[in-house]
């Protein structure tokens, strides 16, 4: 079976409390050998390290989502290095700033998103970023704050500035919005970006594969997101597979 790692789902959200050994396990019969689990809240971080002590291959990241605004707090920013040192953390996030969602302060979401790069360059972690309606945004803070490395998660961006982050040593996550026949746009930035800079993740439980809105996405739908990739690319599966565990490995610095 190849091994694939889910490089972004949020296995600790209450959509997953009824069900989640199931949904591990139909992961792991999927491929799955990690699952890269990026926190949204300082109130998630003692549950998703919990998680992450019971079962081995799930990888936190500790941050504060940009959506989530409102939940932050300066004590939690304050709260992140201590949280950044523990030894089963793999990454910083998630983190970023989303120009999309109404109500969402641009100038305090940046406030944040800023300590977080200034937070991984001090640990030396990679950063799992959401940049929704930000990439160009995003880069800019990335360059005067930075350098730092790391996945742009769902990226949506456009193929120069895919290329401009690539440059700066960012991968970016591919899931769900390839399956959708209207990604023309996101499908022509897999097809030309290098196998090198691609992570797989499902998002789950949002971004569910086209013919299935609606539903709870989970880790084990991975699969399908590898077989768009590999025809969107025209590369064998088990090629994309090797590439992107071993690339979601260098990243995170686990062996999965």
């Amino acid at each position: 079976m190849m091994r694939l790692v889910d490089s972004h789902c949020h296995l600790d959200v209450a959509e997953f409390a009824g069900d989640l050994p199931q949904t591990l396990v139909r992961g792991r019969e999927a491929g799955i050998s990690a699952f890269v689990v990026p926190a949204i809240a300082f109130a998630g971080w003692p549950g998703l390290a919990a998680l992450a002590a019971a079962e081995p291959d799930v990888q936190p990241a500790y941050g504060l989502h940009p959506v989530f605004l409102a939940e932050h707090r300066d004590a939690h920013l304050d709260a992140l290095s201590a949280w950044l040192a523990r030894p089963e953390c793999v990454a910083v996030g998630e983190c970023g700033l989303d120009f999309f969602m109404p109500g969402l302060d641009a100038a305090h979401q940046e406030a944040v998103f800023v300590e977080h790069i200034r937070q991984a360059k001090a640990f030396g972690k990679p950063l799992i970023i959401h940049a929704r309606k930000a990439t160009e945004r995003v880069i800019r803070l990335l360059r005067q704050h930075g350098p730092a490395t790391g996945v742009v998660h769902s990226y949506s961006g456009s193929l120069e500035q895919a290329r401009q982050l690539a440059d700066m040593g960012f991968l970016f996550g591919i899931g769900g919005p390839i399956t959708y026949p209207r990604s023309s746009r996101l499908q022509a930035i897999v097809r030309a970006m290098p196998l090198t800079r691609l992570l797989l993740e499902t998002d789950a439980p949002d971004q569910p594969m086209c013919g299935e809105q609606g539903r709870r996405n989970e880790p084990a739908k991975l699969a399908k997101v590898l077989q768009a990739l590999a025809e969107l690319r025209g590369q064998d599966p088990a090629d994309i597979a090797a590439a992107t565990t071993a690339n979601a490995e260098r990243l995170f610095g686990f062996a999965a």
